[in-house]
């Protein structure tokens, strides 16, 4: 089996590679090493696959028709498109560049399974695509047509386009809504990590609102066990949500951290910020009965898994 992971250097993707290759899939993987965050980051992240001969690394940007057709060879049986502009905040300041990246560079990869006759295709989207959902838990049947970001959007559209494929040319395709993926390799500015690492150097903690926010924190071996089922799984056209369905608030997440850590923290309570969803809660129902989709990993485990993990990458010996 023959596999083409977009973002196959970041944080969920290096992960995926891992796990794939571990199964004896060959895999081709994409990625720009794009400066959002550290490009070293993610040089170790996918160094230990590129000791593997069913490996090859892509350098280039989903955007790129001309590269994305010479990389993508035919004989694949599934895209994993994981690359994308990320980060909600951010997407406000840029809204331009997250629709070209995540909307056009979606686009061009549709395009090569349409052309090389690629038969399923897993997109990931996002929760963030609920807005301020006010039913709970969220269900992939909700109306999604009120995203608060440009980054929400453009998953949106990532998934109205998705569908339009499937619908023209009868590529099977899966859109698999991560919820708040947490664990080894996060990307540095994302809560978790960027917590942990103030926390360590005695640094005071951004807390957005008064702390009750709430979100569907979800270890990284789940979300790798839903993205392979679907791959193996893959037909028709189909949504899901993946998540670990226990929502946990700011303020209680930095407890937890705090116990992980031995340490406490120093917060500091700052406005809620413009695009930030008031919670997050995974319906992981479909999923399950679908997919055997089953998540296992307890906020409390996940979070020494991920402290042990942060301790031996940032050790100086």
């Amino acid at each position: 089996m023959k596999a083409v992971v977009t973002g196959a250097a970041g944080f969920i993707g290096s992960h995926l590679t891992e796990r794939l290759l571990n199964d004896g899939w060959t895999v081709i993987g994409v990625d720009n090493f794009d400066g959002f965050y550290d490009p070293r980051i993610k040089r170790r992240n996918i160094a230990a696959c590129l000791a593997n001969p069913r490996f090859r690394l892509v350098e280039a940007d989903i955007r790129d028709g001309d590269a994305m057709g010479k990389a993508i060879e035919s004989g694949v049986d599934a895209i994993v498109h994981l690359a994308a502009r990320a980060g909600v905040r951010p997407s406000i300041a840029e809204p331009a560049l997250y629709t070209d990246v995540n909307v056009n560079g979606t686009v061009v990869l549709l395009e090569i399974a349409r052309e090389r006759k690629i038969p399923k295709f897993i997109f990931a989207s996002s929760s963030s695509i609920y807005g301020n959902n006010r039913k709970v838990p969220f269900s992939e049947d909700d109306n999604v047509d009120f995203p608060i970001s440009p980054y929400a959007a453009t998953k949106k559209a990532g998934e109205l386009i998705c569908h339009t494929y499937h619908h023209l040319h009868g590529i099977a395709i899966n859109c698999l809504r991560f919820f708040t993926v947490y664990g080894p390799r996060q990307r540095p500015d994302l809560a978790i990590h960027k917590f942990a690492r103030l926390i360590e150097e005695g640094k005071p903690i951004p807390v957005y609102g008064d702390g009750t926010m709430t979100r569907d924190f979800t270890y990284i071996d789940d979300i790798i066990n839903g993205v392979v089922a679907a791959m193996h799984r893959c037909t028709g056209y189909e949504i899901y949500n993946l998540g670990e369905s226990c929502p946990i608030s700011a303020n209680d997440l930095i407890t937890e951290l705090e116990i992980a850590l031995g340490r406490k923290a120093v917060k500091t309570y700052l406005p809620l910020q413009p695009g930030d969803v008031d919670r997050t809660y995974a319906d992981v129902t479909k999923a399950k009965r679908d997919l055997g989709y089953k998540p296992s990993t307890d906020i409390r485990t996940g979070l020494a898994r991920f402290v042990d993990w942060l301790r031996r990458e940032h050790d100086p010996r």
